[in-house]
């Protein structure tokens, strides 16, 4: 039943995005904006202009990083793997930056699911593939050094154009701010196709989490099941940082979180890891808009105060399992 919670809390979460901002409308006049537009109107266009694109990004992206989260999670069988923690959604933003300073125009965008797949390459491959064995520590490990050596890169990058300051906050914080330019339904459409594989994965990841030599022995191909996974893990990362820019923790939460509901299938926790990923992301919006009203608060800045907290609490109670 906690589970049908889900839905009412997205809804509430809408509309609280679209109510608040630095000037609040009232339901009557959102509903009026959405169902009989009046271009004249100041409210309507800020409505349909600014912060129903917001909510369409954050939709989008808070949906992919969710689902991406619990994907990486049973992929590698470790309770802290997360695009934004282990440089996936780092590795797709350094691809798009640097594709836009070499002048690619709009085909920047397909930079970021190339990035994001060579990083969770790259990554696989550091946390112990090469060994035979991918263990959570040694990823965990070599995730934070490739995030923060990606950051490095993404930072200078931008700096080298003079006029970069905006792309410069965009890429390392992550927001939902320039929702309007982003290409939403395109990435709307890759995130649709990344869930899809996710979900079709779930039989052969739940045989994977029973052991590798038990999967094998079930008749399950490894590096197909990895190669799936890592391809869907890209559509959703890369259309996650097309529209938000690199968000981290959200992919971390939203797993915690959906396992609170009690389930233990992948499918459920997939769906359930998902709509949290999207309400809690448009609500570090909405928290970002309401804690500087004159301004805002980067949703990315937002994300990662609650998932600092998460993370620590996850690795307190890992340390826990580990004692007892």
């Amino acid at each position: 039943m906690k589970a049908l919670l889900l839905l009412p809390a997205l809804a509430l979460a809408a509309c609280a995005a679209l109510v608040v901002g630095a000037r609040p409308v009232p339901l009557p006049e959102v509903w009026a904006a959405l169902s009989a537009l009046d271009p004249s109107n100041p409210d309507h266009l800020a409505i349909t202009q600014l912060r129903l694109p917001r909510l369409y990004a954050g939709l989008i992206a808070g949906t992919a990083l969710g689902l991406a989260g619990a994907l990486m999670q049973a992929l590698t069988r470790n309770p802290l793997a997360e695009p934004g923690i282990l440089g996936i959604n780092a590795g797709a933003g350094l691809a798009v930056v640097l594709g836009a300073l070499a002048g690619l125009g709009a085909g920047t965008i397909w930079l970021a699911f190339g990035g994001a797949a060579l990083t969770t390459c790259a990554l696989i491959l550091f946390g112990g593939a090469r060994q035979g064995g991918i263990g959570p520590a040694r990823l965990a490990l070599a995730g934070m050094a490739l995030n923060a050596f990606l950051i490095s890169a993404i930072t200078v990058a931008v700096l080298v154009s003079a006029s970069a300051l905006d792309e410069y906050r965009f890429w390392v914080i992550g927001s939902l701010g320039d929702a309007a330019s982003r290409p939403l339904a395109a990435m709307a459409v890759t995130a649709l196709s990344g869930a899809a594989l996710a979900l079709l994965l779930t039989p052969a990841l739940e045989t994977l989490a029973l052991g590798e030599e038990a999967a094998v022995g079930l008749g399950q191909n490894l590096w197909r099941i990895r190669i799936l996974s890592l391809a869907a893990i890209a559509l959703l990362s890369g259309a996650a940082v097309n529209v938000a820019g690199p968000i981290s923790f959200i992919g971390l939460m939203a797993p915690h979180l959906a396992r609170a509901f009690g389930t233990i299938a992948l499918r459920p926790l997939m769906l359930r890891a998902g709509l949290i990923g999207a309400t809690t992301l448009i609500l570090c919006d909405v928290a970002g808009r309401i804690l500087l009203p004159q301004g805002e608060i980067r949703a990315g800045t937002v994300s990662a105060v609650l998932g600092g907290l998460v993370f620590v609490a996850v690795v307190r109670r890992i340390r826990l399992e580990a004692l007892s």
